[in-house]
């Protein structure tokens, strides 16, 4: 006999809830959207004619609502802890987007305050479910490219002025600029498959053509525990945008990772090559990208609350990018190397 559906609600319906929505449409089955909340009339009228969803004017009572088992929350990030924290007091779990929180600091008090409820916390990291991602990950998993020699991964993305309105991408808003909010995403999966540097050295600006309080072009030099080196580079301001790219070299062979494609190269002349042809909203879009990977997240989410497991994107393994992102921003601020398990 299959398992009653998850009752979730939904807490934002801005940008981010359209490939959630979709995902959620496809797993109609296994989850029921019992609400869908905003402060703008406006946006719960759109996302009800858009989605079939019903939407609510009350969000306190979304939250109080005892047959509803988890919560995704859509929110600008500096609302993430309490809205998170309100939840959890009344035992929901709950999916939250990217990223935990603006700092090192509040993420780490919010999944603590999560498993101290004893509930589930999922993160959308959505790239990690990308099945080049997945192939990539088994490699490293199985020792096949042999010891580290270096890693680096590069993200030159494009955001035009227009994404730039009503704060976006202020401190106020999103609370850091391209390495939280953009290449979050390909850190987080560069975390995963070589784990954290022990030292960084990173230099940060914010181009000439945005009137923002955050970097939007970042550099920075990376050494790993083994003694293996690599770069790492972020940006949208590289018009028109290009394909996110991991590079991990290993005594046995190669592994790229460009966008949705991947290739590896073996030291014995063997290679093997995944092309995908899916776009990674790199570019003026950010929401030109396939759904895919958010329906196998929101699915893995729900599975993990019924088997009374961590979800693959657990908010305690969410915390390893946000390291990386304090040490880099810390290294930048004070211009010498940080190890990012010190970052604070």
């Amino acid at each position: 006999m299959s398992p009653a559906p998850l009752r979730l609600g939904i807490v934002g319906l801005g940008m981010a809830v359209k490939p959630h929505a979709a995902a959620l449409a496809d797993l109609a089955d296994r989850i029921t959207v019992v609400g869908g909340y905003a402060p703008s009339p406006a946006r719960r009228t759109t996302f009800a004619a858009t989605t079939g969803f019903p939407v609510t004017d009350d969000l306190d009572a979304l939250i109080a609502d005892p047959s509803v088992a988890a919560m995704l929350i859509l929110t600008p990030p500096p609302s993430h802890l309490d809205l998170v924290a309100r939840c959890a007091s009344v035992g929901k779990h709950v999916l939250l987007e990217k990223p935990l929180e603006v700092t090192l600091p509040r993420a780490s008090a919010l999944v603590a305050r999560m498993e101290a409820a004893d509930r589930r916390l999922g993160v959308v990291f959505q790239h990690r479910f990308r099945p080049v991602v997945q192939r990539l990950r088994a490699v490293m998993a199985e020792g096949a490219l042999g010891d580290l020699i270096a890693a680096s991964v590069e993200v030159r993305w494009w955001r035009p002025a227009s994404y730039y309105v009503d704060g976006r991408g202020s401190r106020a808003r999103d609370g850091g600029g391209v390495l939280l909010s953009q290449a979050i995403h390909t850190l987080d999966v560069f975390c995963t498959l070589v784990g954290l540097p022990a030292e960084v050295f990173a230099y940060t600006a914010t181009s000439p053509n945005r009137a923002v309080d955050t970097e939007n072009v970042v550099a920075a030099a990376l050494r790993f525990g083994n003694g293996a080196i690599g770069t790492l580079g972020a940006t949208t301001a590289a018009d028109p945008g290009f394909p996110e790219r991991i590079e991990i070299t290993g005594t046995r062979g190669t592994a790229t990772l460009e966008g949705d494609a991947l290739r590896l190269h073996w030291s014995d002349g063997r290679d093997e090559i995944h092309d995908g042809s899916g776009a990674t909203g790199g570019g003026a879009d950010p929401m030109a990208f396939d759904h895919g990977p958010h329906r196998a997240l929101i699915a893995d989410f729900a599975t993990a609350i019924a088997d009374g497991r961590d979800p693959e994107t657990s908010g305690r393994s969410a915390l390893a990018v946000h390291r990386l992102i304090e040490a880099l921003l810390r290294s930048a601020a004070e211009r010498r190397a940080v190890a990012p398990h010190a970052a604070a």
